[in-house]
């Protein structure tokens, strides 16, 4: 039987709303991906075309069904099952903004207002148009983490920023989005830490913060603003450096709700879950789950010799998954409901050429992640295949270098179907759409 003709016996199946009748289809050996997506359309009769990708045994095909059976022994007398989903549509570079020093953290979650932090201890915010709307000096030190608070500040179009900094502070700075309002005024200076911090995330349900640190504690901070200076009892008065940069002033000074304290080396990630408690992860190999009402740790999974640098949460799934990076160069997916401790392996593992130094979760797409890497590569992964990436691009591929290797990806941030990147060379601002859905 000619290549032509053979055909296998196969059913679909979907987690998308365009689901097909269960019944068996055949299928020409010679099809691929482009063929298959053309037959749910029209078996679908779908008015406007919907591109979708195949999972076969959960792997994503890449080649045709022949190729794909015949690399793992698969029989024409076997009848496959092949899942379908919508496509996420090829990569478009929106914009460039080039910057002075590196970009350390973006963030993309006010549509149309791109914010940045750099490792000159500013952070900035441009608009759609590549205008430049606000640089703000906050830290003496190289901001290494930012993010929106949920609620704004009180004033119309205005919002509140938070950053933190190699300083061992987190400063909270209110913010016109417009380049004609007031003033950046700074609220609050927020002290715990005594060590470069490494992440800020605010909780999306309640008015909190998380922070992460060097010196292996997190802090959990309200973000009502003091009407005095807080203290401990006896506080000894921080010393003073040399040389400072000319920044602004700090806001009312803000001591945490609660510290919580596990971790044996230095926390690279924190974040709220959805239920208000909270998920870590360090440079002592470890995952750590918390009660923040209680200030104790709940569960703790080890991973042997894989000091975990980033740590990414799905927002989209009522699944307790987090993703996190190691210098192992793997992204490992973790299900955080097993309620397992001691030494775990990882649900999934992806294994990048390179480092990956970061990692964004889609707000709308619970079975995607991304990840950034030293090799200059966004990586989209499906957590339904294990094998490769979906989808990946070039970042700061047609920026001119400033030095030998400086196209590392440094902070990602992915919210609506855009992108940011942030790395040695400034920010990028890319469209990827997802699931299939072709953005205005």
């Amino acid at each position: 039987m000619s290549e032509e003709t053979a055909s296998y016996s196969a059913v679909f199946t979907t987690k998308t709303q365009y689901s097909l009748p269960r019944t068996k289809y055949m299928i020409p050996r010679s099809w691929a991906r482009f063929h298959l997506s053309q037959l749910i359309n029209k078996v679908l009769a779908l008015a406007k075309p919907v591109p979708f990708e195949f999972l076969i045994r959960g792997e994503v095909l890449r080649s045709s069904l022949a190729e794909w059976c015949a690399e793992r022994g698969v029989g024409e007398e076997e009848t496959l099952e092949i899942e379908y989903l919508e496509s996420i549509m090829p990569p478009e570079q929106m914009a460039s903004f080039e910057e002075d020093d590196w970009v350390s953290c973006v963030s993309c979650r006010i549509p149309g207002r791109f914010l940045s932090g750099s490792y000159d201890g500013q952070f900035r915010i441009y608009d759609a148009s590549q205008k430049l709307i606000r640089a703000v000096p906050v830290h003496n030190a190289p901001i290494t983490s930012t993010c929106w608070l949920p609620s704004g500040s009180g004033v119309d179009n205005e919002r509140v920023v938070a950053t933190a900094s190699q300083d061992a502070t987190v400063k909270l700075t209110a913010v016109s989005l417009d380049a004609e309002g007031s003033e950046p005024r700074p609220l609050a200076s927020l002290h715990l830490h005594t060590a470069p911090i490494s992440s800020v995330s605010s909780n999306p349900d309640e008015d909190m913060l998380i922070t992460a640190s060097w010196d292996t504690t997190i802090g959990i901070w309200t973000t009502m603003i003091p009407d005095a200076d807080e203290t401990l009892p006896n506080e000894d008065a921080e010393p003073r450096t040399k040389k400072r940069r000319k920044v602004s002033a700090e806001g009312k000074r803000k001591l945490p709700s609660v510290v919580l304290k596990s971790h044996t080396k230095k926390v690279s990630g924190a974040a709220f879950t959805s239920n208000s408690n909270a998920v870590s992860c360090g440079l002592d190999s470890t995952v750590r789950t918390w009660d923040v009402e209680a200030g104790v740790c709940t569960n703790t999974i080890t991973a042997a010799e894989k000091p975990f640098i980033h740590l990414g949460l799905s927002r989209v799934s009522t699944l307790s998954r987090v993703f996190v990076a190691s210098t192992d160069r793997t992204l490992s997916l973790y299900d955080l409901s097993s309620g397992r401790s001691a030494s775990a392996a990882p649900t999934l593992s992806f294994l990048h050429p390179s480092l990956p130094s970061c990692i964004a979760t889609s707000t709308t797409d619970e079975w995607r992640c991304l990840t950034g890497s030293y090799d200059g590569i966004a990586r989209i992964w499906d957590i339904r295949s294990a094998k490769a990436a979906v989808s990946s691009f070039h970042v700061f591929e047609n920026e001119p270098l400033k030095s030998k290797g400086d196209r590392k990806i440094l902070s990602l941030d992915w919210a609506n179907g855009v992108v940011c990147a942030g790395g040695e060379n400034g920010m990028e601002v890319w469209r990827v759409g997802e699931s299939g859905t072709v953005l205005s």
